[in-house]
């Protein structure tokens, strides 16, 4: 759906960002489709962040090397996770960021959330663990990292300082109204003033939020366009969400 949006821009894309960035799986295909010339990732959890600033920084190649190494056992995995003797280096924390991510149930990176037990196929810990499919992915990004930019700190204010360039295509995928407090670190979010700050843009931007009254609402007192688009849940059930921007003609087409 990005792809298309992009493409009936009709013009090259200089800048691309992300301002609620977490995986950015958005930006990475835009970026290795090419259909940017780079991208800017915002990300409030500095943990996710630390991942970010590994890869801007040349770091992919070790970070890589670490994740195959790791052997994924509950003894290795509690004392990587454990706060108390949580790394400090750069590398360790990227390391303990990526795992949490993998073995914690539904990949949730909130605080409280459970180690997996039964998991995919019976495997446990193990059932989202592809040291090889991870170091490939983080090699690609290697190549790449010169394109993207990171910048830790907060995507509402990144947005509001930057709403006059011209230049930036916005990819706005927040925390959303409720699924974000169970989901995220930082999902405290005044959705209201997202709202009236992505009104002052300049540039092009689609946003994607939950598919609710308040968000329908919001959308409706800004004059913004939306409409429904399937999606599956961390659990694999379909639901709903909402593609959001001034124009969306191009969805119909």
């Amino acid at each position: 759906m990005v792809r298309k949006w992009l493409l009936t821009l009709q013009q090259p894309i200089k800048h691309f960002v992300e301002p609620f960035a977490g995986g950015a799986i958005v930006s990475l295909s835009v970026l290795f489709d090419e259909l940017v010339e780079f991208v800017t990732l915002i990300e409030k959890d500095t943990n996710v962040g630390v991942v970010w600033q590994t890869i801007v920084d040349g770091g992919s190649a070790e970070l890589a090397d670490m994740i195959v190494d790791f052997q994924v056992t509950e003894e290795n995995v509690r004392r990587l996770l454990n706060t108390t003797h949580a790394p400090h280096d750069v590398l360790g924390k990227a390391l303990a960021t990526i795992v949490r991510n993998r073995v914690q149930r539904g990949g949730i990176m909130a605080p409280g959330a459970s180690l997996m037990r039964n998991g995919e196929n019976g495997r446990g810990l193990k059932s989202r663990w592809y040291p090889e499919t991870l170091k490939n992915r983080l090699l690609d990004l290697h190549i790449r990292h010169s394109q993207i930019r990171f910048q830790s700190g907060d995507g509402l204010r990144f947005i509001q300082a930057n709403a006059g360039d011209s230049e930036i295509v916005w990819f706005i995928d927040p925390p959303y109204t409720v699924a974000g407090r169970r989901l995220y670190l930082h999902s405290d979010l005044d959705h209201e003033k997202l709202f009236e700050e992505a009104a002052k843009l300049i540039g092009t931007f689609l946003m994607t939020y939950d598919n609710n009254k308040q968000i329908r609402d919001l959308a409706d007192k800004y004059s913004f366009q939306y409409t429904e688009v399937a999606m599956k849940n961390t659990h694999h059930a379909l639901m709903s969400e909402l593609l959001i921007s001034r124009n969306l003609d191009w969805v119909k087409d």
